[in-house]
């Protein structure tokens, strides 16, 4: 069987919007997604010694991760303004500072695969705006906050994806 590559247009970002006071997370996926890119920022310290005959070793002592997406700013077709939900999450979590700014978010990829995470986050650099004929943009910068942690896919539990796992031997 040959390999396929995987499409950068099948993550999904989705931001919890509960209410004060609901337990449950209310997951509302993030509309007008035109880049989506997840990385790691990791702080290393030299672990060389004398011992190690000139051959030098480092130690990941940290790591931060952060997600930077971008995409077309949504709304309804409804007479009056109405945004899409996941933007306007963000959008007024980036108006925030200290604690209340915190905002829970999950991504995950739409065609089974297991990369599905959850975790904690700031929003930073939130822009908006264009020229005369432009459709608006935004674009901005999710920093996590402590480990992301690994979810089983919402897609694959949702859809029955059978994800095999497949062993030579």
């Amino acid at each position: 069987m040959a390999l396929r590559s995987l499409l950068a247009k099948d993550w999904t970002l989705e931001v919890d919007t509960r209410t004060a006071g609901a337990t449950a997370p209310q997951w509302t996926r993030v509309g007008g997604l035109t880049s989506f890119t997840e990385t790691t920022d990791d702080n290393t310290e030299d672990d060389g010694s004398f011992d190690d005959d000139g051959w030098g070793s480092s130690v990941v002592t940290q790591r931060i991760w952060s997600i930077e997406a971008e995409g077309k700013r949504k709304r309804t077709d409804a007479q009056a303004f109405t945004p899409d939900l996941g933007q306007e999450a963000i959008r007024k979590a980036a108006r925030i500072v200290g604690f209340a700014a915190n905002l829970r978010v999950r991504w995950y990829r739409k065609d089974g695969s297991p990369d599905a995470y959850e975790g904690t986050s700031t929003v930073s650099g939130f822009t908006k705006g264009g020229g005369k004929t432009d459709l608006e943009p935004f674009n901005f910068t999710l920093n996590g906050q402590g480990v992301p942690v690994e979810i089983p896919n919402p897609i694959a539990t949702q859809s029955g994806f059978l994800i095999e796992h497949s062993e030579s031997a």
